[in-house]
């Protein structure tokens, strides 16, 4: 019998050897989980299939793990180190053989009770061949899924046709001691065992495939077959003098607009090309804290990515990412522009569904996605969509449209027995292929329409660029959400009407408001953001390699030792690797003299730079201030400088979408300038080191926010100085300074002069109650305002105060 196993494992090796390619979550479980090798080991998996023990049995041995094939010696007795809770059906009949799991794990447990003080680890394994979901009803496709509980002679072919999109997934080892320690009664952990271990797989297989697939026949019938659209139906016939078949074709032509088409088969293509094109586009891409999102779906959380948008790329490289950490690619909420052959039909099958960009004035067409939407919700498809509704073109993000948060809350209200999770998702880049489109539409012109035209001039313009990131942010539990926000919100579910109680609206704008801070709090700094905002404040955006250096690593030192959250991601790379990276992507001069090097802007990636500083400039936001504060006193005291930064932080946290500002977040930021030999601290007081470049240092630090603070001054001068102005007039005048400035100045950043930027910030001073509207369509100011005139006084430059002075006279 021996002799018999041996040769069905050595066959299962070698089948292992030529047909399997594993992708094994997490990359490093020895580290990421703590695990000490030298314990006795076991691994238990869904099947005891000897392919799948191969296929463990291979990825441990690179990873340094015991051998699943072994034995594993526990006090005097050998058992096996892989428990399988449940074995394959035999190739004729249906009674399978039943699992020694209940056995193997009896025997763990009665040696922990012989041997209490010895250390075991459970070690869950899920271990899925391919990724294809199945469908609801079952075809030819589903005889090589592992959807199935396969025979041996079955597996075979699924190892040939799924082998190279093996999945391997490790998990936390289980604390049996622990177990021990909080059960009195020991005979019943092994089956407590198994069970948990059967819904720790079923929910993890459902995290890497998604729900089964309805046929798209069978869905739209379903959704016909609901209250809401019968009831839209039945409407839009009456009020358009349709028949009920007549507007009933209507709803099931906008169904077909709007649903995706979702294809096992297209995704694994489309990870094929999309592995070639990344190697090809960038350097790496890095991507952070992904396991917040495994450890969500192991709770069984339903999950709603909701990313910035700063390229078309995105779309690509998040379901990309996502993929490869062992989840279901999301339903992805996508503009209809994006719906032009041939990359409409290839996005619906790799799961878009498309929305237009305004339901306004058709019942029938709100009635109809709604409805999608809460089935998607309601089924278990993880969705993804972008709450900014477009791409930036400034590289800030933009205020979020709150139309699929609100949809997303009304399907919740439909009664989903499931947690719903979102979470932001910071997508940063070294390079946006769109970065000229973008410039231009700042400058005026018009946004062109996505075309097959455009698609082949990507494809033609495709080189280096560079890196990018993926930071997954803190999830915001929904359901978390409405219970401290809106303790009532069960009162409003029910099963079947669309619900629109009183508290969405400022519900939904609060929980968008949580989404992009989490976003920006998960921000990531690269070359190429960092050189940005060191050398555009530079005259002629240059600066010597070795003083460029010195301030590189000040500032990776600086959101080293006080991030702005905990989210936060550096590079890897020391100052001098990451310059030496970035000037191989062809957007920097390096001039040489016989002094040396010099590091320069190209001269036509100037302007574009201010999108790149953009994405990361939120984060220098209160280092900046507190540098220019040393710069221009070089003397002052804690409490001065704290209380100057908390006047201006509402201002910065309104527009950046910033965390709350904490002492402690300023006293980090002292302590680093002083860690870092700029200042010493005399107690209260903090006083400049002049020696060295001390001074120059702060002074380009100071520099990042004066374009920033420049438009608050110009704002905020015009109301200071000016009597009687009407908002309307406020926005234009502050336009015509801002252009004025802009020229005296050499500002080249676009949204220095847009004017929906100077509105936006005229709309927070609004909110902050520092002016308001009177009754003859006025503006008023408060005192407050001119305490913070009198702030940007202080911190910006004599001649800028005496530009926008004369810049206001002439305007009057």
């Amino acid at each position: 019998m021996k002799l018999l196993n041996r040769s069905i494992n050595f066959l299962a090796r070698c089948l292992n050897a030529i047909c399997v390619k594993s992708k094994v979550l997490p990359g490093h479980p020895v580290t990421e989980f703590d695990l000490d090798t030298s314990v006795p080991t076991f691994y238990i998996g869904r099947l005891n299939s000897r392919t799948d023990i191969a296929a463990l049995a291979k990825v441990c041995r690179k990873l340094g793990l015991p051998d699943p094939t072994e034995e594993q010696q526990l006090v005097g007795t050998e058992l096996s180190r892989f428990i399988g809770i449940q074995n394959p059906p035999p190739l004729f009949g249906s009674k399978r053989r039943p699992s020694c799991a209940l056995a193997q794990g009896k025997a763990i447990f009665e040696s922990l009770a012989k041997a209490p003080e010895q250390h075991i680890q459970v070690i869950p394994v899920t271990i899925l061949w391919g990724r294809n979901p199945g469908k609801e009803k079952p075809g030819v496709g589903t005889l090589i899924s592992h959807s199935l509980t396969p025979s041996w002679f079955r597996k075979i072919f699924v190892v040939l046709f799924s082998g190279r999109d093996n999945l391997i997934r490790f998990s936390q080892p289980l604390d049996l001691n622990r177990l021990v320690a909080d059960k009195v009664d020991t005979s019943e952990l092994p089956h407590k065992l198994v069970r948990v271990a059967r819904v720790h797989f079923r929910r993890q297989k459902l995290a890497a495939t998604g729900p089964k697939l309805p046929s798209r026949e069978a869905l739209f019938n379903s959704l016909l077959a609901s209250p809401t659209i019968k009831k839209a139906i039945a409407d839009e016939a009456k009020s358009k003098g349709l028949s009920h078949e007549e507007a009933r074709q209507n709803a099931l032509r906008l169904l077909d607009e709007i649903a995706a088409n979702y294809s096992d088969a297209m995704i694994r293509v489309a990870d094929r090309i999309l592995t070639w094109l990344w190697n090809k586009l960038y350097n790496g891409i890095d991507v952070r804290y992904a396991e917040q999102v495994r450890e969500l779906t192991d709770k069984g959380h339903e999950v709603i990515y909701v990313p910035c948008h700063r390229s078309h790329m995105d779309y690509l490289l998040l379901t990309y990412v996502i993929y490869h950490q062992g989840l279901v690619p999301p339903h992805i909420a996508a503009g209809i522009n994006l719906d032009f052959f041939p990359a409409g039909p290839i996005f619906r099958r790799s799961g878009a569904f498309f929305i237009r960009r305004s339901f306004s004035g058709n019942k029938l067409y709100s009635a109809v996605f709604k409805e999608y939407l809460s089935q998607l919700f309601i089924k278990g498809y993880s969705v993804k969509f972008y709450t900014e509704g477009g791409r930036s073109r400034t590289g800030h993000l933009l205020p979020p449209k709150t139309g699929m948060l609100a949809m997303t809350i009304q399907a919740m209200l439909r009664g989903i027995d499931r947690p719903i999770s979102i979470v932001p998702v910071y997508i940063g880049y070294e390079h946006v292929m769109e970065i000229n489109t973008y410039l231009k539409e700042l400058a005026g012109n018009n946004k062109k329409n996505e075309s097959v035209l455009g698609v082949f001039k990507a494809i033609k313009n495709l080189k280096n660029y560079g890196r990018g990131n993926v930071n997954f942010g803190a999830p915001i539990n929904v359901n978390q959400f409405l219970n401290e926000q809106q303790p009532d919100w069960r009162d409003s579910i029910h099963p079947t009407d669309v619900q629109k109680p009183n508290w969405l609206g400022p519900q939904v704008s609060k929980l968008a408001d949580e989404i992009m801070v989490n976003i920006n709090s998960a921000a990531a700094i690269n070359s190429v953001n960092l050189l940005a905002t060191i050398l555009l404040t530079n005259d002629q955006f240059a600066l010597s390699k070795p003083q460029l250096l010195e301030q590189m690593a000040f500032y990776l030192r600086l959101h080293k030792d006080a991030p702005l959250s905990e989210q936060i991601t550096l590079p890897e790379q020391n100052a001098q690797e990451l310059l030496e990276h970035a000037l191989t992507l062809n957007k920097f001069d390096v001039v040489n003299d016989q002094f040396g090097d010099i590091i320069a802007i190209k001269e036509k990636e100037r302007t574009l730079f201010n999108y790149y500083r953009n994405n990361v400039l939120h984060l220098f936001a209160v280092p900046s201030v507190i540098a220019q504060q040393l710069f221009n006193n070089h003397s002052i005291t804690r409490s001065e400088c704290k209380a100057q930064v908390k006047r201006l932080y509402p201002l910065f946290a309104k527009e950046w979408f910033l965390l709350p500002l904490t002492d402690e977040y300023i006293d980090k930021i002292i302590d680093s300038f002083n860690t870092q030999g700029l200042i010493r601290q005399d107690g209260e007081r903090l006083e400049v080191i002049k020696e060295g470049d001390n001074q120059a240092t702060l002074e380009m630090l100071g520099k990042v926010l004066h374009n920033t603070l420049l438009r608050y001054a110009l704002v905020i001068g015009l109301l200071s100085e000016e009597k009687n102005l009407s908002p309307s007039e406020l926005e234009k005048k502050s336009a015509a300074v801002a252009q004025r400035l802009g020229t005296l100045h050499g500002i080249k950043s676009p949204e220095f002069f847009d004017s929906k930027v100077l509105a936006a910030f005229i709309a927070n001073l609004r909110e902050e109650k520092l002016i308001e509207k009177c009754d003859d369509n006025t503006l008023a100011h408060s005192e407050q305002l001119l305490v913070l005139n009198e702030d940007l006084h202080q911190l910006l430059p004599a001649r800028i105060w005496q530009s926008i002075s004369d810049t206001v006279a002439a305007t009057r």
